[in-house]
């Protein structure tokens, strides 16, 4: 039996609560008031993905298809100049 790895993203949400999402599974998102619900939530929302795309004939994705870059900016470049 083949096992899928995903790397999902937790953030605090305003006013309180988590938000999660899976940045492989574009439109996958849920939402909880504990890291552990949000956990437990995209949990069962990765694996409702990816039954639905296997019953439409669609291929899992790897992470080893995906790229991360992180972008750095100074705050000279956060200021906005107008003319």
């Amino acid at each position: 039996m083949k096992n899928y790895s995903f790397r999902t993203i937790i953030e605090p949400d305003d006013p309180k609560g988590y938000h999660g999402f899976v940045p492989l599974l574009p439109g996958l998102h849920t939402s909880g008031n504990t890291v552990r619900e949000v956990k437990r939530n995209l949990r069962d929302a990765i694996r409702c993905h990816l039954e639905g795309l296997l019953k439409d004939g669609q291929q899992i994705p790897h992470e080893e298809d995906a790229m991360e870059v992180v972008q750095t900016f100074s705050e000279d470049e956060l200021q906005f100049h107008y003319a």
